[in-house]
């Protein structure tokens, strides 16, 4: 049986055997930006999954563009090695076919935090705090430091450090770049009318707003084989009055697709503290199908997709082209190997976990049920 979670796509360069790719997930486990085991772990688990498109986490482009002291990062020769070291135990157990990315990214004023499990506020001061960098002087939320506003020096300081991050990506041999326009860093914060009041011409209209990102993902383009395909997260609503709406995201999705970005994930929020967000099974949907219908990008839905059903039918009606998975697959690894079973498509299982498939373990109709 054909079922459209399971058909191939295409993604400028590349192609995915699959439509469900795994989402960035922020794993706050790295060393000064460098990879740790945590990673080789975490990444085999990925590797397993049989997802078309293994996302790795927000990946900083220099120190001070890291959410927290433990973010991942490729601003340096070790950050470089470390991550090959990860990749090269995840590769030897995926299949051939599986696709890697990785989503460059500047956390911008929302940089210099604590991890999650640290309580997620600003660093205090005996916890090395740094400062930050935005478009405009405006604290993220009550609390937050002051931002430093970018200049002339600092906006080519942070094209250079992207351009830099990717030439090492593509040296690792990734087959996908992702820039990081979404919730609240400092691509986001560019875009926003919220979180950008410059006067200047990365300031006031969309086109304006639009520069700075459109500069990063041009010159990006420019420093990476035509074997790679560049990607984009971006916000379709930022769930206040004022801010992005699909409209606006619709527009810079075609701007990013002039500019060589095959495909554009659609998510929200994130840019404002006091945002009301309607969290619910696919609530983000309708920002990717506006998308969608409004541009020629490979688009992808995120955000509360939990089911295997859910995901075939963003893909059946056309509202994405892909889906992609966090939570889900932390939840459930296994997760696609039992989609493909609800759905009755073929996959191939680890030979050394044949075993445990539907058609050899009686004991998993017990276990799937849910």
């Amino acid at each position: 049986m054909t079922t459209n979670l399971f058909t191939p796509l295409q993604i400028g360069p590349i192609t995915v055997p699959n439509r469900i790719a795994a989402a960035p997930m922020c794993q706050y486990s790295a060393n000064d930006g460098a990879a740790s085991d945590w990673h080789i772990q975490h990444l085999m688990q990925l590797a397993l999954s049989r997802v078309g498109l293994v996302v790795l986490e927000a990946s900083a482009v220099e120190r001070i563009g890291r959410i927290t002291h433990q973010c991942l990062g490729l601003y340096s020769d070790a950050n470089e090695a470390a991550l090959a070291r990860v990749l090269d135990a995840a590769r030897r157990v995926a299949t051939p076919d599986t696709r890697w990315g990785i989503q460059l990214a500047h956390a911008g004023r929302k940089a210099s935090t604590q991890v999650p499990w640290d309580g997620g506020g600003p660093l205090r001061n005996h916890e090395d705090p740094w400062t930050t960098a935005a478009p405009s002087a405006i604290p993220f939320a009550d609390g937050y430091s002051t931002p430093l506003a970018l200049d002339a020096a600092g906006l080519d300081r942070i094209k250079t450090a992207f351009c830099e991050s990717a030439v090492r990506a593509s040296r690792l041999g990734f087959d996908v770049i992702e820039l990081h326009a979404a919730h609240g860093y400092l691509l986001h914060e560019f875009l926003s009318p919220i979180s950008n009041t410059r006067t200047d011409t990365y300031g006031g209209s969309l086109e304006n707003r639009m520069r700075f990102p459109l500069e990063i993902a041009r010159a990006v383009r420019a420093v990476i084989p035509a074997r790679m395909a560049l990607g984009a997260r971006i916000t379709g609503y930022e769930w206040v009055e004022g801010g992005i709406d699909p409209t606006e995201a619709t527009a810079l999705a075609n701007a990013l697709y002039a500019e060589g970005v095959s495909y554009a994930c659609v998510t929200s929020g994130g840019n404002v503290s006091h945002a009301r967000i309607a969290v619910g099974p696919d609530y983000q949907v309708p920002f990717a199908a506006a998308v969608k219908a409004g541009s020629k990008i490979v688009t992808r839905a995120v955000g509360m997709i939990a089911e295997p059903h859910q995901a075939e039918a963003i893909i059946a009606s056309g509202k994405a082209d892909q889906v992609a998975l966090a939570r889900a697959l932390l939840d459930n690894p296994r997760w696609v190997w039992h989609a493909a079973e609800k759905l009755g498509a073929k996959i191939s299982y680890p030979p050394q976990y044949e075993r445990a498939s539907a058609k050899l373990w009686p004991g998993s109709k017990i276990a799937r049920t849910a």
